[in-house]
């Protein structure tokens, strides 16, 4: 073949996305990357911050060489927390931008509604955030909990003499399939443990919802029948007027312990903490953790923020799901390079066993079978300083359960994407 034919080849191949792995590693054009994340509406409060988090990451990564010598170029969208919007964002990203890898999403109904998209036209997301599992896709790595990462261990703790000994029980969320299936999961895990249907209430809001005055005063009311716990799967900017009226209500954490799973450090900067002081997070990083691996990623953060000029530069903080941002950029960049291409297929395959030392103290492990990582779960009290003090963790990273045992019919599921 002439010089002059396989230069045509090459350039063919590229532009049906099948480079050669030696065209690949010789072309020094940038690798785009998608970034896909709410900056406005309800779920900014949460999103803007692994927005924030992922361009740092891809400007360390280029610092160091870049990706097999190519820099990343990272493509930032915003879905405004419009849930058919992410699909319509993301759809643009894979056609029109021809990323090779998306990060980004919160909400599960902003996962689900770009699902069909990245199936379609086989795309490859990273989802950062703990989530109610009962999904496996061959298109989507899970670097947040699953329920046995999370939900359930923060249950079975606060049941303990440890934890308070609840036996009444306030199940609370934002109204959409990320609390629902939560909460039916909980809600029979509990009853496996004996926990009469009277002494479990299920509370729902919509997103955006502000006024939690009657919610609280029922939370009240209901736990002069018992020793009760209160469970929230709350999102996005709800959780300000929440917690500022368990503040206003006087319901202290050792009366009435609430215990969140989409409430972090970001969350909390910018209420009062100190009424809430002894509530609960149950997550699988803290910034307050010891180890240097966190501390390096905490001061790279803030050196970051004020670099950049970020809103609140000097009190941003660190969280889980920026954490899982870091870790599943870093290990989506390892399996590019051991693949030697961003073909999707090949780099899917790389991505299982891929291990990474992450900040939350542990070497963590992509699941070789089931697009989930192995990670350690913390539960945590919140401080007067809005951070978090750990009284209780595991002994070192948990195996994720995408199919809980607790959901008839999910025995024999197959642990591996279709």
């Amino acid at each position: 073949m002439h010089r002059r034919d396989l230069i045509k080849l090459s350039g063919a191949a590229a532009a049906a996305g099948l480079m050669s792995p030696l065209a690949f590693a010789q072309s020094k054009d940038p690798i785009k990357v998608g970034i896909l994340h709410s900056l406005s509406g309800t779920m900014a409060i949460s999103e803007t911050s692994l927005k924030d988090v992922a361009l740092m990451t891809i400007d360390e990564i280029n610092a160091a060489g870049g990706v097999l010598g190519r820099k990343l170029e990272p493509v930032v969208v915003d879905p405004a927390s419009n849930w058919p919007l992410f699909a319509e964002k993301a759809r643009g990203l894979l056609t029109q931008d021809k990323v090779a890898v998306t990060f980004g999403c919160w909400t599960s109904v902003s996962r689900k509604s770009v699902l069909p998209v990245y199936k379609e036209l086989n795309g490859l997301l990273f989802y950062p955030v703990q989530y109610e599992g009962e999904e496996l896709e061959k298109n989507v790595f899970y670097t947040g909990a699953a329920p046995n990462q999370q939900a359930i261990p923060a249950v079975e703790y606060l049941m303990s003499k440890e934890g308070g000994g609840a036996k009444r029980w306030v199940l609370l969320g934002t109204d959409y399939v990320y609390p629902r299936t939560t909460n039916k999961i909980l809600r029979a895990f509990l009853k496996s443990k004996g926990v009469a249907e009277k002494d479990i209430d299920e509370v729902y809001t919509p997103f955006g919802h502000s006024d939690y005055q009657t919610i609280v005063a029922n939370i009240k009311k209901f736990s002069q029948g018992g020793k009760t716990a209160v469970v929230s799967t709350i999102n996005g900017d709800s959780n300000v007027p929440f917690y500022k009226e368990l503040g206003n209500a006087g319901l202290k954490a050792r009366d009435v312990p609430v215990v969140a799973f989409s409430v972090g450090e970001e969350e909390l900067r910018g209420i009062d903490t100190k009424p809430l002081v002894g509530h609960l997070a149950a997550w699988n990083y803290f910034q307050s953790l010891k180890n240097p691996v966190n501390e390096a990623f905490v001061a790279k953060w803030k050196a970051y923020a004020k670099a950049k000029n970020l809103p609140n530069a000097g009190t941003v903080v660190t969280n889980d799901p920026m954490e899982a941002t870091y870790v599943g950029i870093h290990m989506w960049k390892q399996a590019v390079e051991k693949a030697k291409t961003v073909d999707v297929d090949k780099v899917i395959d790389a991505v299982a066993g891929q291990t990474f030392q992450a900040p939350d103290g542990f070497t963590i492990e992509m699941d070789k079978t089931n697009h989930h990582l192995h990670k350690p779960v913390f539960i945590a009290e919140i401080k007067a300083d809005g951070q978090f003090s750990v009284v209780w963790k595991t002994k070192g990273p948990v195996r994720a359960q995408p199919w809980s045992p607790f959901i008839e019919g999910n025995a024999g599921k197959a642990d591996k994407p279709a």
